[in-house]
């Protein structure tokens, strides 16, 4: 039985990659980086029990692709850490980041073989430039570069997190802590990505997959007199809107499920439920918005998007050219890519009975070619 925990932490927001894609969710063929990284490392079957450390707003989306245990993240590396390390019961526990994706195997297996010989292994590289600091040069064999992943007791590393202090590594926590740490070689492939030139140094990642994706949504909503409807993002002359939670638009509620859809990222309700007050009455095109950038980092680009109202009433056909060109804006879209169509149901069923609307809604995305920009 393996006395191995591997920790993965990909819970930061990317603030430096300046690249519209949060880095944890590139594309590699089909997999999210995060996805990639972990599959990759943990075919070396070492390891009793596997973490990845998510930012909160992902951690449904990414149990939902894996098997792995996904833990929320804190605000810092060392926060999410130690969300973590609570759920570590082995002797050894291994930490590695998801930004430095191309980890070789061997370098694993180094730490693996020196686990004995300190509270903390880490590997380390020697730089060959010569090296100022405060305009004053020092001796460059004194200076090494650490690396991650690092190995560590797991018990001398949870004392040794249970500090105020940050620190950037779980090296320095632990000599902090009056641990003891020993080297191993590093790896000059295993490069961390930090800003967008830095993916052509990585010699394993792959481009994503140019397969499109394709989803549909239908919605309905039921008159409500005296309120102001609001269809397809604009305002539509009625005595009546849509009984809902929120404004009602149940044109762009149609299309939230339909790009969610396409990028197998669940439902409407999942992404804003209808029980929390703060989507009380709020403007759909609100939704939208959180949806499209939510696609975007998670990988996706939104191709195009076709629209379907059923309505015996009101009348929509002039409303048409307007909700096409202020959809296509919210999702980023030239008006070329956005089809609304408008029908009735000959006066049949509810919404023949002018009792209310629906909607249908179809979408395709692809993943965002980081490969070629």
């Amino acid at each position: 039985m393996s006395d191995l925990t591997l920790i993965l932490l990909a819970a930061g927001n990317s603030s430096r990659f300046k690249v519209p894609v949060k880095k944890q969710w590139l594309r590699i063929g089909h997999d999210p980086l995060w996805l990639f990284v972990t599959n990759r490392i943990t075919q070396m079957d070492k390891f009793a029990h596997i973490i990845v450390v998510a930012h909160p707003d992902e951690v449904t989306f990414m149990q939902g692709m894996c098997d792995f245990t996904i833990v929320s993240g804190g605000k810092t590396r060392q926060q999410s850490l130690c969300n973590a390390m609570k759920h570590v019961t082995t002797l050894y526990t291994i930490v590695s980041d998801i930004a430095r994706a191309c980890v070789s195997l061997e370098l694993i297996e180094r730490l693996i073989v020196a686990k004995g010989s300190a509270d903390c292994i880490i590997p380390t590289l020697h730089l060959s430039d010569t090296i100022l600091y405060d305009n004053e040069t020092i001796l460059r064999e004194k200076v090494q570069r650490v690396q991650t992943p690092q190995l560590s007791r797991t018990n001398i590393l949870k004392n040794a997190l249970d500090t105020s202090i940050e620190y950037t590594d779980e090296s320095s926590a632990i000599v902090a802590y009056g641990g003891t740490r020993s080297y191993v070689e590093g790896d000059v492939y295993a490069d961390k990505i930090t800003h967008e030139n830095d993916l052509d140094s990585l010699q394993c990642l792959t481009p994503p997959s140019s397969m499109t994706f394709t989803g549909n949504g239908f919605d309905v909503h039921a008159f409500e007199e005296g309120k102001l409807m609001m269809l397809g993002g604009i305002e539509i002359d009625s005595p009546f809107g849509f009984m809902a939670h929120s404004d009602g638009d149940v044109a762009i509620h149609a299309l939230i499920d339909a790009l969610l859809g396409a990028a197998c990222l669940g439902d409407i309700g999942m992404l804003f439920p209808d029980n929390d007050d703060s989507y009380k009455n709020i403007d759909s095109k609100i939704l939208l918005s959180k949806c499209v950038e939510k696609l975007h980092q998670f990988g996706f680009v939104i191709s195009h998007a076709d629209i379907t109202i059923i309505a015996q009433t009101p009348r929509i056909a002039h409303y048409k050219e307007s909700m096409r060109r202020v959809l296509a804006k919210l999702m980023d879209l030239s008006p070329a890519r956005v089809n609304v169509k408008a029908t009735t149901t000959e006066h049949l069923g509810f919404i023949g009975r002018k009792e209310g609307v629906g909607v249908i809604a179809t979408a395709s995305v692809h993943y965002f070619d980081w490969k070629h920009g």
